[in-house]
């Protein structure tokens, strides 16, 4: 898949997951997970996904410090219901990078290895997800503001022009281009306190 080259520069996480390693999947279980594998899940990149996957690592790296996160050992509890706003688009992402799923995910071999029922929706908690160590019991909220990298004047009437059947190559691949170089930009700015909020 061709991408846009800051892609590469996001850093990858890797998570240790035990059903993986019984059956020999991956080396030890340890599995990489870069952000254009999540693009290539989500079908596109954009803020939202940029925010779960800042979201998700951020947790994952407050919850196991120098740890390796444990996939499949991980609940991920939403505030607003499944189908909300981009809540979907969020839980995909979170559910990808943790192995939680609300209800359709691995059974189990013996009683261990159940994915099912680490994903939780409308639950009354003061941020967008709480992830939560099935271990230790420990537990990080966090939130999402994409406003802290606003979009470039002209945005959306540049995509209504690319949406309409007679846009042009170049009016199409300045709509893409800009839209990009905002996810890019939110990037740059994982750091800044108040693009994501730990809680």
């Amino acid at each position: 898949m061709t991408h846009p080259g800051f892609f590469d520069s996001i850093p990858t996480i890797t998570l240790q997951d035990p059903l993986s390693r019984l059956l020999g999947s991956a080396e030890d279980g340890l599995i990489e997970y870069s952000y254009a594998e999540t693009v290539k899940l989500t079908g596109h990149s954009c803020p939202t996904v940029a925010g779960a996957w800042l979201m998700t690592t951020g947790a994952l790296k407050r919850l196991y410090g120098n740890e390796t996160p444990v996939r499949g050992g991980i609940s991920v509890s939403f505030r607003n219901s499944a189908v909300e706003g981009v809540t979907g688009v969020i839980a995909s992402v979170a559910g990808y990078l943790t192995g939680a799923t609300a209800d359709t995910g691995f059974k189990g071999i013996r009683g261990r290895f159940d994915r099912r029922n680490l994903m939780r929706f409308d639950e009354p908690i003061d941020g967008d997800i709480r992830f939560e160590r099935l271990d230790t019991g420990a537990r990080v909220t966090v939130s999402f503001n994409a406003a802290v990298v606003p979009p470039p004047p002209g945005m959306m009437p540049q995509l209504f022009m690319a949406l309409e059947a007679d846009a042009t190559p170049e009016q199409r691949a300045a709509f893409a281009d800009a839209w990009q170089d905002r996810v890019r930009r939110i990037f740059e700015n994982a750091d800044h306190p108040e693009l994501i909020r730990y809680h």
